[in-house]
């Protein structure tokens, strides 16, 4: 009696699922550890939502059929669920609860683990329901098929007779208790496939001769979907990148050489120090929100899955006035004391830091007069003269002497007023990054060429594994429309316009018109 109400439920729960396979994904699928146990066994499920599904598990072992056989595990077992997926990109974890029905006759059994250690002398029969929770994977192997991964454990009730051994009749007593028990599966799936809607053919009208005068028919309506391609995903550090010029593609790094004119680098930034001094406080001038914008950044990219800091170039500068190896090892010192700051907070190896001492900032220096000359200053002479001591001087010390007697002082009075003091820093700053390929944008932008083309079936094919993918709604409406499926089109073309995509809107603009 038992197990034909089991099976009827079984059966109707299948008919229901069925019934929906049009509007709704159907997946089939088999637990291949418990056919190892040779227990043949069938799941169910169907998709009710983006994120919900419902299934249905059964088992039944019915062998060996003589209970003259000592080694007994012959059971029914039937098991609803309801799974909670949390799709990204390519990615498809999923949570689920479950109820677990099992009426049961066993006896001579050795369970793995040590589990169930009361029936290897015993036989027991009984029925059980337990409530359980898991976890699980899926991996696509292909368009229609899957491979799913669940661990999980439940709490169950069970009553149950005790017989002295498998082929004994003797019962020994009637017992009940609260039990705890793992489960685990690993199994294959199959996706049913929908059923796109059938077109219709145009019935063949004989032509009606209409009388003057002639009315002219509109033209029928043309669908010209709007589509473009999907941008790459860059993970976090693209993201900041856009507010954040001091964040650079690790594919723009290059080694630092004394001929680059650091100041015109668009992004860089720069933390300052007193004259002389390689003691960095965050306090003077504005460091203060320079290194709280350095620290945020780096903290930001650290902890995104996606993307990830590969290097931090730092390059220590020092101005032009003192002795050429003082200032050498002063730009050096600068450097390394930006980089230890951003050590203790951001935990980095040396290993993530390209710190170099820059030395005196002739380059930057030079091309600072430059600047002041094109702007036709009073001082544009005398710095046209400094710039031409520069060109012609190739000995530091020698340089740095004409510089400071040039026009009996005067002109390095004013260097070191408006020019000088902006040279005592740490120098160049960037942050230099990488991210996880977007794998699911190409596959879409592949689509949408496909669509271009008039490929829609090939089209439909790929955005079948992105279909989860926010990104692919508006393409996957377009394909899906051109093959006749326009029910779960226009869903596909809502679902994108709500979230904003402007050729969703404009498609479901013209299709809701042209149908009017």
């Amino acid at each position: 009696m038992k197990k034909t109400i089991c099976r009827s439920i079984f059966a109707l729960f299948l008919m229901m699922t069925l019934q929906t396979a049009s509007a709704q994904q159907v997946t089939i699928s088999n637990n291949l550890l418990y056919d190892v146990w040779l227990t043949p066994n069938l799941r169910v499920g169907v998709r009710t939502s983006e994120h919900w599904s419902l299934g249905l598990t059964a088992g039944y072992r019915p062998w060996p059929t003589s209970d003259e056989t000592s080694r007994k595990w012959r059971h029914l077992l039937l098991s609803p669920e309801l799974r909670y997926w949390k799709d990204s990109v390519n990615v498809h974890h999923f949570f689920g609860a479950n109820v677990i029905y099992s009426h049961y006759n066993v006896a001579d059994v050795r369970f793995p683990f040590g589990l169930y250690p009361s029936v290897r002398d015993e036989r027991r029969q009984g029925d059980l329901i337990a409530l359980g929770a898991f976890y699980g994977y899926s991996w696509p192997l292909g368009r229609y098929w899957n491979l799913e991964a669940l661990i999980g454990a439940a709490v169950g009730y069970t009553k149950y007779d005790r017989y002295a051994c498998g082929l004994c009749g003797t019962k020994i007593a009637d017992e009940s208790k609260l039990f705890l028990m793992p489960q685990a599966a690993i199994n294959i799936v199959y996706n049913i496939p929908g059923r796109p809607r059938k077109v219709q053919a145009p019935v063949a009208v004989e032509p009606v001769v209409i009388p003057e005068p002639v009315v002219v028919e509109p033209e029928p309506f043309v669908f010209v979907p709007a589509i473009h391609s999907v941008p790459d995903f860059t993970g976090r550090a693209g993201q900041l990148q856009r507010d954040n010029p001091v964040l650079a593609h690790i594919s723009q790094y290059k080694p630092y050489d004394r001929t680059r004119i650091l100041r015109k680098e668009k992004g860089a930034l720069y933390v300052h120090f007193d004259q002389g001094k390689s003691v960095l406080h965050a306090d003077y001038r504005d460091n203060a929100p320079t290194l709280e914008r350095i620290v945020d950044i780096a903290r930001q990219i650290m902890a995104d899955t996606t993307s990830s800091v590969k290097k931090i170039q730092i390059i220590g500068l020092a101005s032009i006035e003192g002795g050429i190896a003082a200032n050498e090892l002063l730009a050096q010192n600068r450097a390394m004391a930006l980089q230890r700051y951003l050590q203790q907070q951001v935990s980095a190896p040396d290993s993530l830091f390209d710190s170099v001492g820059g030395g005196e900032a002739w380059a930057e220096f030079r091309d600072q007069l430059n600047d002041e000359v094109a702007t036709e200053s009073q001082q544009s002479a005398a710095l046209q003269q400094a710039i031409s001591i520069i060109d012609t001087e190739s000995d530091l010390n020698q340089r740095e002497r004409k510089l400071r007697q040039l026009n009996g002082g005067r002109t390095w009075n004013y260097l070191k007023e408006h020019i000088l003091k902006d040279q005592r820093n740490s120098g160049y700053v960037r942050i230099y990054y990488d991210y996880v390929p977007d794998t699911a944008a190409k596959t879409i932008n592949r689509a949408s060429e496909l669509i271009g083309q008039g490929q829609y079936a090939e089209a439909l094919t790929l955005l079948d594994g992105v279909r989860s993918d926010e990104r692919a709604q508006n393409a996957l409406g377009v394909a899906l429309w051109q093959t006749g499926q326009q029910e779960e089109a226009l869903r596909c073309f809502r679902r994108a316009a709500n979230a904003g995509n402007a050729d969703a809107q404009e498609n479901l603009r013209q299709l809701e018109s042209g149908n009017q």
